[in-house]
C-alpha cells in the first residue's frame, strides 16, 4: 500500500509539473504581442517626430496652429493700416482755401434792396403822410410819431419836423417827386454827410494800424471783427487778428476760422487767459510780420459790470505801449433801440470810441438808430451789418441809406 501510495504521489507531481510547463509556455507565447504597447510610450523614444505628426493630425491641437494663422494676417493688416491712415493726414493741410472777398466800394448800394425791405415803414410812412392834401397839426404829429418809433430820437425828430414844415410851406405845391427829393435832402442832412466815416487803419508811427473792437456779447462783435478783416483784405491790406475774447467759449476758434478764410493769422491764448496779454502779443506779432493792420477782438462786457469795464480799459492801456490806438469801434445791435444807446454811453466813458458799427440793421424797421447813436456819442456810424453773409458788412453811406429808406 505504501508502495502504491508513493507511486500515486509521484504521478500527481509529474502531472502538475508537466501542466505548469505548458501554462508557462503558453504565457510566454502571449507575451510578445503585449510588449509593443509597453515600449511605445517609453520616454526613450524620440518625442519630436511623433509629436509633430500627432499635432498635424490631432484636432484638439489645432487651436495652437489657428492662433499662428490668425497672427499672421493681423501682422499684415498692421502693416497696411498705417498706409490707409496716412492718406487723409497728408490731404488735410490742403483744406483751407483762401477766399477773395468782394470789393468794399459800393457794397451798401449792392445791399440796398435788402436794407429797403426792412426800412420801408420809416421812409414810405413819411412819404405817405407828406403826400396828404392838407398837412394839419394832426398830420405833423403823426410824422413826429413815425420818426420817434423809428428810434430817431427826440431832439433830431423835432429838428427834422421843423425843417420839413418850413420847406413845405415855402414849396407850396407838393408833387410826389418834389416830396421825395425834399425828404431825401433833410434825412441825409440829419445823418451828417460831412462826418469822416473812414476806418482808420494807418498808424503815424512805423507800426501797423491797430483797431480795437468792443461791445456787449450778442451784438455780433466777433463776427464783425472777422468780416472787417475781409473788408480790409479786399482793400489790399494784410491783417493780423488778436483773439482777446478769452471768456466766451469758442470765440478764438470762431475768429481764427474767419481769419483762415482770407489768409489772416490769428494770435490767441488759453481760454480764460489774460485778454490784455493776448492783445499785446497780437500787436507785437503784427509789428514782427510787417502787417498793415492788427484787429483786436475784446471780450464782451456787460455795461453794468464795473470790474469788467475797467479791464477793458486795461487792454487799451497795454496795447498803447506799442503805440497809439488808431480806431476803437463799438459794435451795437440795431434791434436793441434805446438800450443800445445806454450801452454806447457807458462804453464811451471807459474807452474813447471813434466809430460805431451797427449790426442787424436789415432786421429792424428802426433805422433812426443811426441818427440817435451819432447824436449820443458825437462819433459817426462807420460800418453797418446787413445780413449773415461774409461780405454783408458795408461802409456806411448816408445817401445810399436814405435811398433805401424812401425807395425810388
Amino acid at each position: 500500500m505504501e508502495l502504491i501510495l508513493a507511486v500515486v504521489i509521484a504521478l500527481v507531481v509529474a502531472v502538475a509539473v508537466t501542466s505548469g510547463l505548458v501554462i508557462s509556455g503558453r504565457k510566454k507565447k502571449q507575451l510578445p504581442p503585449a510588449e509593443p504597447p509597453s515600449t511605445t510610450p517609453t520616454i526613450t523614444a524620440p518625442p519630436a517626430e511623433p509629436h509633430v505628426g500627432e499635432e498635424a493630425e490631432t484636432p484638439r491641437e489645432e487651436p495652437r496652429r489657428t492662433v499662428e494663422e490668425v497672427e499672421l494676417p493681423t501682422a499684415e493688416e498692421a502693416v497696411e493700416t498705417p498706409a490707409a491712415v496716412e492718406d487723409p493726414v497728408v490731404a488735410a493741410p490742403e483744406a483751407p482755401e483762401i477766399e477773395v472777398p468782394e470789393p468794399t466800394a459800393g457794397r451798401l448800394v449792392r445791399l440796398r434792396a435788402r436794407l429797403a425791405r426792412s426800412q420801408n415803414s420809416l421812409g414810405k410812412g413819411l412819404l405817405t403822410l407828406l403826400s396828404r392834401e392838407h398837412l394839419d397839426e394832426d398830420t405833423w404829429e403823426e410824422i413826429e410819431e413815425t420818426l420817434l418809433t423809428a428810434d430817431v430820437g427826440v431832439a433830431p425828430t423835432q429838428e427834422l419836423v421843423e425843417r420839413l414844415r418850413e420847406r413845405v410851406r415855402v414849396l407850396g405845391t407838393r408833387t410826389p417827386d418834389e416830396l421825395r427829393g425834399l425828404l431825401r435832402e433833410e434825412l441825409v442832412a440829419l445823418l451828417g454827410p460831412d462826418l469822416d466815416r473812414t476806418v482808420k487803419t494807418e498808424s503815424p508811427a512805423d507800426v501797423p494800424g491797430v483797431v480795437m473792437v468792443v461791445g456787449v456779447n450778442g451784438t455780433g462783435k466777433t463776427t464783425t471783427t472777422g468780416k472787417l478783416a475781409r473788408v480790409l483784405v479786399a482793400d489790399g491790406k494784410s491783417v493780423v487778428l488778436g483773439a482777446a475774447d478769452t471768456f466766451r467759449a469758442a470765440a478764438a476758434d470762431q475768429l481764427q476760422t474767419w481769419g483762415e478764410r482770407v489768409g489772416a493769422r490769428t494770435v490767441r491764448g488759453p481760454e480764460g487767459g489774460d485778454p490784455a496779454s493776448i492783445a499785446f502779443d497780437a500787436v507785437k506779432e503784427g509789428i514782427a510780420e510787417g502787417a498793415d493792420v492788427v484787429l483786436i477782438d475784446t471780450a464782451g462786457r456787460l455795461h453794468t459790470k464795473t470790474g469788467l469795464m475797467d479791464e477793458l480799459g486795461k487792454v487799451k492801456r497795454v496795447v498803447e505801449k506799442h503805440g497809439p490806438l488808431d480806431e476803437i469801434l463799438l459794435v451795437l445791435d440795431a434791434t436793441t433801440g434805446q438800450n443800445g444807446l445806454i450801452q454806447a454811453r457807458v462804453f464811451a466813458e471807459v474807452v474813447d470810441i471813434t466809430g460805431i458799427v451797427l449790426t442787424k440793421l436789415d432786421g429792424t424797421a428802426k433805422g433812426g438808430i443811426v441818427v440817435a447813436v451819432q447824436r449820443e456819442l458825437g462819433v459817426p456810424v462807420k460800418l453797418v451789418g446787413l445780413g449773415e453773409g461774409p461780405d454783408d458788412l458795408a461802409p456806411f453811406e448816408p445817401g445810399a441809406f436814405v435811398d433805401a429808406l424812401i425807395g425810388d
